[in-house]
């Protein structure tokens, strides 16, 4: 059975990214969710009910430290999250540093350990706030690091593909395939203010209601959590 571990915050890309997963034959699914000290934890019910709608194998809730360091809003309880702005130029202070890389370094190790060839990860960076772990190129030097770093990748000569399905569509273009992939995008959580209701300002509900929009779907999350 083809295995793949799929990074899943339990947002719009990374569910669509599980989704496609198991569309391209991955049947054996590993889930990994971070609590990094984000004000919007209430995103981790969202990453439970998908991980539950498709059924994975395993899901891991992991505790890393680097809400710690109190360099991003999102992070730093002393710190509000601004209202959005899509047509921001520089890096949005929600910006976690170096948090992606972070993130497919515990996947490395998981994928060694457990011998799995295959990461997935929702970025895109076409729609994307500003954030450079999204890039293309971070997610290529990424991928050398962790067949440079893991026994998997060198001892055992089975190269570790990371699958950035997304790097090159809008996220509209994405709910699009998210939704002939049978995608429940009521079960998401996007707002990064965190209350018990999405703020519908901030930089990720502004991206959401947009993408929506352009895909012409209606986001239905309203009817379970008052988007």
């Amino acid at each position: 059975m083809k295995k793949a571990i799929v990074l899943l915050s339990g947002g719009v890309d990374s569910t669509t990214a599980l989704y496609l997963a198991y569309a391209e034959g991955f049947r054996e699914l590993h889930a990994l969710t971070f609590l990094y000290g984000q004000k919007h934890v209430r995103e981790l019910l969202s990453a439970r009910a998908v991980a539950r709608a498709v059924g994975v194998r395993a899901h891991e809730i992991i505790d890393l430290p680097v809400g710690r360091w109190k360099s991003s809003s999102l992070t730093d309880a002393n710190r509000s999250i601004a209202d959005g702005d899509l047509q921001r130029k520089t890096i949005p202070a929600t910006y976690v540093p170096a948090r992606n890389a972070v993130f497919l370094s515990i996947a490395a190790s998981y994928a060694d350990a457990k011998e799995i060839e295959d990461i997935y990860i929702g970025v895109s960076q076409v729609d994307y706030s500003g954030y450079v772990d999204c890039r293309e190129e971070f997610i290529r030097a990424m991928e050398k690091a962790i067949n440079e770093g893991t026994l998997l990748g060198t001892v055992k000569e089975r190269p570790v593909r990371v699958h950035a399905p997304f790097l090159h569509l809008t996220k509209a273009d994405e709910i699009r395939l998210g939704v002939k992939l049978g995608v429940d995008y009521s079960l998401t959580w996007s707002c990064y203010r965190g209350d018990n209701l999405p703020c519908g300002t901030c930089d990720s509900c502004l991206l959401r209601a947009k993408a929506f929009r352009e895909a012409g779907v209606e986001d239905k999350t309203r009817e379970r959590n008052a988007y």
